[in-house]
């Protein structure tokens, strides 16, 4: 007999839409500090800058509103796990709204002032159950701000990472939903229970296909720190830097996860 599927994971609605507008909002703080020298320096993304990324925070978040002011779609196409592994059509599309984004808007904290304006006006009396016609597919608010907090966490991180002593903070809940999503999505692309994933505080799933096991740990493990996984989801570290820097312990012979990797790229 099949393995019984596994419900979908729930998350808190009001959390989890204060935990974009906080997000946000650590963004937006960081960014206004921005020098003219820093914002001309390059990211980890081709041959983006600060500058280009930081556009591209902003619109990442204002689909909401604007998928919001839509005609809403009869049904949901897009279920919330399936949004990581649909993303990828639209890179090329998305790398030239950000460059005209960032050249139309010389004043960025002027963008985020009306982005972040726009997007608690738009929430303020959504339903959850709001169907918006994104690109990647008709998806419910609740799920597509799930799907935020990916973009918002996972660009925080880039933008750390390209300016030496940016330091942006992390809220919690948007750090933990981004976690949990992409653990979500690696258990759906690798279904199974030979291995163990553990990304304490977080998350743990099962995956892999493998020997069935009955009780207890999978013969095999692999634990990460939140912010390693996220880079490996997202195709930021490869798997074998990550084993080699320590930054991931992997046991068991189905412990290497480098076939599944990335799952957004």
């Amino acid at each position: 007999m099949p393995p019984a599927k596994k419900r979908a994971r729930s998350y808190d609605p009001a959390k989890i839409r204060t935990a974009v507008l906080t997000q946000f909002g650590n963004v937006r703080e960081a960014v206004r500090t921005l020098t003219p020298d820093q914002l001309a320096l390059p990211t980890r993304l081709g041959d983006w800058t600060v500058r280009e990324l930081a556009a591209h925070v902003t619109m990442a978040v204002e689909t909401v509103s604007r998928n919001l002011e839509r005609e809403e779609p009869a049904k949901p196409e897009l279920a919330l796990l399936d949004w990581p592994f649909a993303t990828a059509a639209r890179a090329g599309d998305i790398a030239d709204g950000t460059r005209d984004l960032a050249a139309a808007n010389p004043d960025l904290d002027a963008l985020y002032a009306r982005t972040e304006e726009r997007l608690g006006r738009s929430l303020a009396d959504a339903p959850g159950t709001r169907v918006l016609a994104a690109r990647t597919g008709a998806i419910t608010l609740a799920d597509y701000l799930v799907t935020r907090t990916v973009e918002l966490v996972v660009h925080t991180d880039d933008l750390n990472a390209a300016v030496p002593g940016l330091d942006i903070p992390y809220d919690r809940q948007a750090l933990a939903a981004c976690t949990r999503l992409l653990a979500d999505a690696l258990a759906a692309k690798a279904p199974g229970g030979s291995t163990e994933v553990r990304i304490p505080p977080y998350a743990v799933v099962q995956c892999v296909a493998g020997p069935r096991h009955t009780r207890g740990t999978p013969p095999s493990v692999v634990e990460t720190d939140p912010l390693t996984w996220i880079r490996l989801a997202t195709g930021r570290l490869a798997w074998a830097q990550a084993l080699q820097d320590a930054h991931v312990s992997a046991s068991g012979e189905r412990a290497d996860l480098s076939a599944h990797l990335p799952l957004m790229a």
